[in-house]
């Protein structure tokens, strides 16, 4: 179940209320199922954005470990994700913007004994291995169109990303037997 929303930041995302709505999904659900709740930000967090933007010390670990915390005392499962890296690259080198965000995360991980799927890592090794030509590829539409750029993604970006969270979460979902991908990937 997707409740995500974009734009949003761990400021937002819970000022919005939309924090409150996860939570009472997971108080509602089937007693004793575990319910892994994906938890993935840093992109509006980063400095700029007015009512978004927030202190990569200071608010943004924090925020993570609230959210870590709310899902616990909800009886779900949390797992944090680094931030996906955006594919920007200056010259022949990805330009790794959201690398602080990563690692912020990665601390709050460790420091509250929190699965991990490091997108941040295995989404800028994939851009980078593709070059700049071959990342834009991934995007909504074509370079020069009203809704390219180098954060959001098309359906081939998207099936390339969600294969790489798929890898990630599979071993926390023993219990699953792997699909294999959409078949329009």
């Amino acid at each position: 179940l997707n409740l995500a929303r974009g734009g949003r930041s761990t400021l937002s995302y819970r000022d919005e209320g939309l924090w409150d709505r996860v939570i009472a999904r997971l108080k509602a659900g089937e007693p004793g199922a575990v319910h892994h709740v994906l938890i993935q930000f840093g992109h509006n967090d980063q400095p700029g954005k007015p009512g978004r933007s927030t202190d990569l010390a200071t608010e943004f670990p924090a925020n993570l470990a609230r959210y870590v915390a709310d899902v616990r005392a909800a009886g779900g499962s949390p797992v944090l994700l680094t931030p996906l890296t955006r594919r920007s690259f200056k010259g022949a080198t990805l330009n790794a913007d959201l690398a602080p965000w990563a690692e912020a995360v990665r601390a709050v991980a460790q420091a509250h004994q929190v699965p991990l799927i490091d997108l941040h890592a295995s989404s800028a090794a994939a851009v980078q291995a593709l070059g700049a030509e071959q990342a834009d590829l991934l995007a909504q539409g074509p370079v020069g169109s009203p809704v390219f750029d180098r954060t959001h993604l098309g359906p081939r970006g998207a099936c390339l990303f969600a294969e790489q969270v798929l890898a990630g979460l599979m071993p926390l979902l023993s219990n699953v037997q792997p699909g294999g991908p959409a078949p329009d990937c």
